[in-house]
C-alpha cells in the first residue's frame, strides 16, 4: 500500500513538472517559431527575385549579423540563468538589478557595434568571401540593419530576465508582434514599394526597436520600474562584478566557437559557388525550425533549473532533467518523421528557382538527421544556463568544435558539401555526448 502510494504520488509530481515545462515551453516555442518563420519569409522574398545571389545575400548578411549578436548571447543567458536563481531564492531586489547590469552592458556592446561597423563588415565578407553580386547585396542590408544593434541587445536582455522570473508569456507577445511589424513592413518595401534586399533590412529594423519598446513598458507595467528607488552604486558592489563577468566570459568563448562553426560552414558554402550557398541557405531553415522547437523546452530547463538551484531543491532538479528528455525524444521522432516526408516540398515552397531546388534534394538526408544529433545538446544547454554551469558548457563546445574542423579537414576535400554537412552533424553530437557526461557531476557539486 505504501509502495502504490509512493508511486502515486511520484506521477502527481511529474504531472506537476510536465505542466510546469509546458506552461514556458510552450510560449517560448510559439516565440521562437516566429524567428525562423521571419527567415522563411526573407528568404521566400528574395527566393523569388530571380537570381540565387538574392538567397546568398540574405545568408550572408544574416551570419554577419549572427556573427555580432550571437558572441552576444551571454546577455539573455546570463541574465535568465542569474535572473532564476534569485527568483528561486526569494531575492526580489537581486533580480532587478541583474536586469539593470545586463541593460547597461547590452547598450553599450550595441553602439559600440555602430561605431565599427565598417571593420566588422569587412572583416566578415573578407572571412565569407561571397561572389561579387552577393557582396554588393550585402553591403545594402548591412548599411540598413546594423543601426539596430542596441535595440537587439537590449531585448536578449529582457527576454532573460522575463524567463528568469519564470514569464514566458511577454517574451512570446513580443517576439509575435517584433515578427508580424517585420513580415508586414518587408513586404510593403519590398513587393508594394519595389525596393530589394534593403526593403527586407529596413522592415527589420523598425521591427527590432518596436520589440525592446513593448520589453520596456510590459516590465514597468507587470514589476514596476526596476531603476526606481535603486542605487545605481550598488549594481557592481561585492563580487557581482566578478560573477558577472567570469559566467560571461566562459559564454562568450562558448558562442566564439559556435560562431566560428557556422561562419565556416557557411563560407564553405560560398567557396563552393552561390547555388551550393543557395541549397545550404534553404536546408538552414529546416535545422533553424527544429532548433527553435528545442529552444522552447531548453529555455524551461533554465527557467526551471535555475529556480530549483536557487532554492536548493535537487530532487526537483532530477525530475525536471527526465522530464524534459521525455519531451525531447518526442519531438526529435516528430521532426524527424516531418522532413523524412515532406522536406522536398518543403523546398519547393521557399524558391521557385529549379537549379536550386533539385541541387538541394541530395542533401535533404542531413536535414533529417539534425534531429537525433541535436536534441541533447539543445536540452543540456538549457539546463547549464540555468544552473550557471558556464565553465562546462565552454568545454563541451570546444571538444566539438575541435571535431567539428578536423572532420571538414578530413572529408571535404573527397565528399566536397556532404562532408560539410557530416562535420556540422558531428558537432552536435559531440556537444551532447560530452555535456551528459559532465551533468551528474554538476548536480554533485551543487548539493555538497
Amino acid at each position: 500500500m505504501t509502495e502504490t502510494l509512493q508511486k502515486a504520488n511520484g506521477t502527481w509530481r511529474d504531472r506537476v513538472m510536465h505542466r510546469d515545462i509546458l506552461r514556458i515551453a510552450v510560449p517560448s516555442i510559439v516565440s521562437n517559431v516566429t524567428v525562423p518563420l521571419l527567415g522563411l519569409v526573407d528568404v521566400t522574398i528574395t527566393g523569388h527575385m530571380g537570381a540565387a545571389a538574392y538567397i546568398g545575400a540574405i545568408a550572408v548578411g544574416g551570419m554577419i549579423f549572427n556573427m555580432m549578436y550571437w558572441l552576444c548571447g551571454f546577455l539573455r543567458m546570463s541574465t535568465g540563468g542569474f535572473a532564476s536563481q534569485a527568483y528561486g531564492a526569494g531575492l526580489a531586489d537581486e533580480s532587478r538589478r541583474v536586469l539593470l547590469r545586463a541593460l547597461q552592458v547590452a547598450l553599450g556592446l550595441g553602439l559600440l557595434f555602430i561605431v565599427f561597423q565598417i571593420p566588422i563588415r569587412s572583416l566578415a565578407l573578407f572571412i565569407m568571401s561571397p561572389s561579387p553580386m552577393v557582396e554588393s547585396y550585402v553591403l545594402q542590408y548591412f548599411a540598413v540593419l546594423v543601426w539596430g544593434a542596441p535595440a537587439v541587445l537590449a531585448t536578449f536582455v529582457f527576454n532573460g530576465w522575463f524567463l528568469g522570473m519564470q514569464n514566458a508569456r511577454v517574451p512570446m507577445i513580443v517576439a509575435i508582434t517584433q515578427n508580424v511589424v517585420n513580415i508586414l513592413l518587408s513586404l510593403l518595401f519590398v513587393v508594394g514599394l519595389g525596393m530589394k534586399v534593403e526593403g527586407v533590412a529596413l522592415g527589420t529594423l523598425i521591427a527590432q526597436y518596436v520589440g525592446v519598446v513593448l520589453s520596456v513598458a510590459f516590465c514597468v507595467r507587470l514589476y514596476g520600474a526596476p531603476w526606481q528607488h535603486m542605487d545605481f552604486r550598488s549594481l557592481w558592489k561585492d563580487n557581482a562584478l566578478a560573477r558577472f563577468f567570469s559566467a560571461n566570459s566562459d559564454i562568450f568563448l562558448r558562442t566564439l566557437f559556435m560562431v566560428a562553426v557556422q561562419v565556416w560552414f557557411t563560407s564553405r558554402g560560398a567557396h563552393q559557388g552561390d547555388t551550393i550557398l543557395a541549397v545550404n541557405a534553404l536546408l538552414m531553415q529546416l535545422f533553424l525550425l527544429f532548433s527553435y522547437f528545442m529552444d522552447g523546452f531548453a529555455y524551461a530547463g533554465e527557467a526551471l533549473a535555475g529556480r530549483f538551484a536557487g532554492g536548493r531543491d535537487f530532487t526537483s532538479l532530477r525530475r525536471l532533467t527526465l522530464c524534459l528528455f521525455v519531451w525531447g525524444v518526442a519531438l526529435t521522432a516528430l521532426f524527424m518523421l516531418v522532413y523524412w516526408l515532406g522536406g522536398a516540398p518543403f523546398l519547393s515552397l521557399l524558391t521557385d528557382n529549379a537549379t536550386v531546388v533539385e541541387a538541394a534534394e541530395p542533401y535533404l538526408l542531413f536535414a533529417v538527421l539534425i534531429p537525433a544529433c541535436g536534441c541533447a545538446a539543445f536540452l543540456f544547454d538549457g539546463l547549464f544556463v540555468g544552473l550557471i554551469a558556464t565553465r562546462q558548457m565552454l568545454v563541451a563546445v570546444l571538444l566539438a568544435a575541435i571535431v567539428y574542423f578536423a572532420l571538414c579537414a578530413a572529408l571535404m576535400p573527397v565528399m566536397g558539401n556532404a562532408g560539410l554537412w557530416l562535420s556540422l552533424l558531428a558537432f552536435l553530437s559531440v556537444r551532447g555526448l560530452v555535456q551528459a557526461v559532465l551533468y551528474p557531476r554538476i548536480l554533485r557539486q551543487l548539493a555538497e
